[in-house]
């Protein structure tokens, strides 16, 4: 079992050199019969989503000021004293991460290279971008959830409901203008509230009582229909391409959950010897010893790896 390497030995695979590592991943990619992509917070990161970047000075100035609050993420935790504000905060997080336009065309860019095989893509973001950039959503799966739906805070309640619509009328509310394009902006004059009515706050329409978002923070994350069914696609994928030249292509996969992809991909690969593992991050890229010869991890910038194999 892959729980075997934590405490074993760790290489940064075939080669440290970056033109080699470079010109074999070209070559594997090219070779596989699938691909299977693992992607974490660092590929949405290279993507251009800041949790504490211009858009959160621009769109959350207020909250910044008032309680001290430095990044969307810290922010989701704030002991808010009423719901009129939480979900102030909240519309505007889940708007900015999920409903705007991607800062930048990565996700599009891995979607061109890897569009014509047989691919799927596990990951723990949250953001809806692989589905944005034209990926099958039947090829993917979001463990971790999405900002696009809410659940009922009663997760006896094995459902999820789509949130655009109110979030929508939320930014509104409090006071966003839309641009030329139909994305909400902050008015010149910076008048927005800090509040949404309560006639806003969501209820949960089958159980009636309070709604909050589906991301997995806690064991009250609601797995429903559509998550189990993304799960048994998946683990399809997994079975039918067990001894097939797969390559298992991780994105930004750290240390924080590593039992979701990075421990999963080092066995499925250390199983199969016609598998092979690339990974791409800052500061986590590396395998254990047992797979070294069929891998290159690279400590680097995603993007300008994507563009590299692109060429």
């Amino acid at each position: 079992m892959y729980y075997s390497y934590i405490s074993g030995d760790y290489s940064e695979g075939i080669t440290k050199n970056k033109e080699k590592q470079l010109k074999i991943a070209k070559e594997k990619i090219a070779g596989a019969d699938s691909i299977l992509i693992g992607a974490g917070a660092g590929l949405s990161a290279a993507a251009g989503f800041d949790y504490s970047g211009k858009k959160f000075h621009e769109f959350f100035f207020d909250f910044e000021e008032k309680y001290n609050i430095t990044d969307i993420y810290s922010g989701g935790f704030y002991p808010f004293s009423d719901e009129e504000t939480f979900w102030a905060w909240w519309s505007r997080a889940i708007y900015l991460n999920r409903y705007c336009p991607a800062p930048n065309n990565l996700y599009s860019e891995l979607f061109d290279l890897i569009k014509d095989f047989d691919y799927f893509g596990l990951t723990t973001n949250v953001d809806h971008q692989f589905q944005k950039a034209g990926f099958d959503k039947k090829c993917l799966f979001y463990t971790q959830g999405d900002y696009g739906l809410f659940q009922s805070v009663d997760n006896r309640i094995k459902k999820t409901y789509d949130n655009e619509e109110i979030i929508f009328k939320m930014m509104a509310a409090q006071g966003f203008e839309k641009d030329e394009k139909g994305y909400f902006k902050v008015p010149d004059d910076k008048k927005i509230k800090m509040a949404i009515p309560s006639d806003l706050i969501p209820i949960c329409p089958d159980g009636g009582g309070k709604m909050k978002m589906n991301l997995r923070c806690d064991d009250s994350f609601v797995e429903d229909e559509g998550w189990r069914k993304a799960y048994l696609r998946y683990d399809d994928f997994i079975r039918r391409h067990k001894n097939t030249d797969t390559v298992y292509f991780e994105l930004g996969v750290g240390m924080n959950t590593p039992a979701i992809i990075k421990f999963p991909f080092w066995e499925s690969v250390g199983k199969n010897k016609n598998a092979f593992y690339i990974s791409v991050t800052k500061g986590d890229a590396f395998c254990p010893d047992e797979i070294k010869d069929r891998a290159v991890c690279i400590d680097g910038d995603i993007r300008e790896f994507i563009k590299n194999l692109s060429k």
